[in-house]
């Protein structure tokens, strides 16, 4: 006999909701901030370079520069990469509007190439048929924490001499072939968003092995202004020079010691998130109408989410009602994301829409993301299963 669902009125698997994701703050997290509190520098001091230097050596990046979050992060790179008026930049579909946006801060006109059906990345054979003479730039998004194919991007972007940044935001931790996550293309982009990885409340990180990108990054994020207060109070002087324009994207020391202190854990929580994941896969495996994405070989998945397409020819909900029984039966399930293309300023500004990218349309209407954080038990993976199977079984034809 089929149990009755929560949102019909049964019994919940779970009182209290599990969230897809949270953040981790330990004591020693807070410490670090409050040190920082009773010191002198509360913005663009010591942390800041400490914090940068730290980054690097994790990602295996020559520099790191650290900004204010990750959207001003993607656009710091665009800025870098020369990406301006009357541009094009190549971007996926399938992330969240940030990715795109940046493109359009700077005046240039994002291209919207589709994603392979199996992993939801960018699909390096749809990139080269969107290349114009009006192509400046690739943003390729490691979707949920698994990188893209950056062996045939490279070579699409070398062949046509263009920039590649990696939207790592769901990645860091994670790698390809044996290279990190951060070392990948020539600008690397991270958020400390508090659902993702490591955070340090918002904020964000640019990483590349150009020295030159750096700098015009540092600049970029300090009003296009050559030097900040602390560089100035160390010389004694106040004289300064804003050589282009930039904006306020500094991120705070007591913002950048959380960051230094959540590093030392990192790769402790990608463990954990894989973990995870490998629970979920085996569970998964004997439910009928849901499949994880596809994990491609050579790659270290970070995990940031962890994503399962419904097969909805196989039930009689659609995913909207699927999730609604979800979330009644406490499991915190969200869907990522909507199709850039499709949102009413994307529409309007830039006539896209419906058919432009059949792959990533046919997925989003499939999609659900199951919760995934290194502090959740066995036992809150088990609950997760638990209302799955209870709910597919419901709906099953």
């Amino acid at each position: 006999m089929k149990a009755k669902l929560a949102v019909d009125g049964g019994e919940p698997v779970r009182r209290t909701v599990l969230p897809y994701g949270r953040q981790s703050i330990d004591d020693e997290d807070i410490s670090a901030v409050i040190e920082v509190l009773r010191s002198d520098w509360l913005t663009t001091g010591p942390k800041i370079g400490q914090f940068e230097a730290a980054f690097a050596q994790q990602t295996g990046a020559a520099e790191a520069v650290a900004v204010s979050n990750g959207t001003a992060a993607l656009h710091a790179a665009m800025y870098a990469a020369g990406v301006g008026p009357g541009d094009e930049v190549i971007v996926t579909p399938m992330t969240f509007a940030a990715s795109a946006n940046a493109a359009v801060y700077l005046g240039a006109k994002p291209i919207f190439a589709d994603v392979e059906p199996e992993t939801l990345l960018l699909d390096p054979n749809k990139i080269e048929e969107k290349i114009t003479a009006r192509t400046r730039a690739i943003v390729a998004v490691d979707y949920a924490g698994q990188p893209c194919d950056y062996d045939a991007i490279n070579a699409v972007a070398q062949k046509h001499t263009l920039v590649v940044i990696d939207d790592a935001c769901h990645a860091v931790g994670g790698s390809y072939n044996g290279r990190p996550i951060g070392t990948l293309a020539d600008l690397n982009t991270f958020s400390l968003h508090p659902v993702k990885h490591l955070t340090t409340g918002e904020g964000g990180v640019i990483t590349t092995h150009d020295s030159e990108l750096a700098r015009k990054m540092r600049v970029f994020r300090n009003h296009g202004i050559t030097t900040d207060h602390r560089q100035r109070a160390e010389q004694g002087g106040f004289f300064y020079e804003m050589v282009d324009l930039g904006y306020n994207y500094r991120l705070t020391d007591f913002q950048a010691a959380l960051g230094i202190s959540q590093l030392k854990k990192l790769m402790g929580w990608v463990e954990k998130r894989q973990a995870i994941a490998h629970m979920y896969d085996a569970a998964l495996a004997q439910v009928d109408a849901v499949a994880p994405l596809t994990i491609r070989s050579g790659v270290s998945h970070a995990y940031h989410l962890y994503m399962v397409q419904l097969d909805l020819e196989r039930l009689t909900a659609d995913r909207a009602a699927i999730f609604q029984a979800l979330r009644a039966e406490g499991i915190g399930v969200n869907v990522h994301y909507i199709p850039v293309h499709l949102h009413p300023y994307y529409r309007q500004t830039f006539g896209t829409g419906p058919g432009d990218c059949p792959a990533a349309e046919a997925a989003y209407e499939r999609l659900l993301t199951l919760p995934i954080f290194p502090q959740m038990t066995n036992s809150d993976v088990e609950d997760v299963v638990t209302a799955v199977e209870k709910v597919v079984e419901a709906y099953q034809k």
